[in-house]
Order: structure tokens, then sequence, then C-alpha cells
């Protein structure tokens, strides 16, 4: 793997600290008089990029082994929260660990964004791989 440069490195960090492209490539790129949908395009890019998409992957390898994360600890984790939240008669908190489980699962998928410009046509944003 080709080393990467120090701003796609603190890309990759940045978006395995926040969890947000856009703001990562704010955080890592000097974006400040680009356009949000440029910035997301360059974000999605980098996403994509074969040596930047596989240090992310490293990293969330590292985070998972540190935090000892995989799926059955956090199905664990929500099932236990939908529990007290039932128990508290507190529905929404119990629909939300619910929700949260499915879409762990891949039961649920996030609703890409969707962005209409001034000519009245709509774009929706997807990855490559259909998944963000």
């Amino acid at each position: 793997m080709t080393a990467l440069t120090p701003k796609q490195e603190k890309f990759a960090q940045k978006y395995i600290e926040i969890g947000n492209a856009a703001e990562a490539y704010r955080l890592a790129y000097d974006a400040e008089n680009m356009k949000p949908v440029t910035i997301r395009r360059k974000a999605a890019e980098l996403l994509e990029h074969g040596n930047v998409s596989a240090h992310i992957r490293a990293l969330q390898e590292v985070h998972r082994e540190r935090h000892k994360v995989t799926i059955d600890s956090i199905t664990e984790e929500l099932d236990q929260s939908r529990t007290a939240a039932s128990a508290d008669k507190q529905h929404s908190a119990a629909i939300a660990a619910s929700l949260g489980k499915a879409k762990l699962h891949g039961l649920i998928a996030d609703k890409p964004p969707v962005e209409v410009n001034i000519a009245g046509t709509v774009s929706i944003y997807l990855p490559k791989n259909g998944r963000k």
C-alpha cells in the first residue's frame, strides 16, 4: 500500500473520530471556499480511494480490537437498553434501541441524501458500493 499524503491521513483519522466524511474533509483540507456539494463529493471520492479506504478499514479494526467492539457486544448492549427502557415505560428509548439493533444487522438502511437545485432537478448521492 502506498503511503498516504498528510491530508489523506488527517482525513482518515478525522473520519474515524467523528464518522462524518464531509466534516472530516473540511478539517483535513482547505475547504473554506468550497460549496457543500463539492465537499461531499470530494469526501466520497476519498472514501472510495483504494489506499484511503484500506487505511480507514485498518484504523477501524484497531479501534474494534482496542475496545472489544463486536456486533454481538453491541447487540447485547442494545438488548439491555431496550429492556431497561421498556421497564421504565420509556417507549421512545425502547424503539430507538430496537431500530439501532436493526440498523446494526443491516435490516434498515439510512436514506441517501437528496438535494434539489435551483433548476428543480434532484440529485441522490450513493456510494458505488450502495452503502454509506
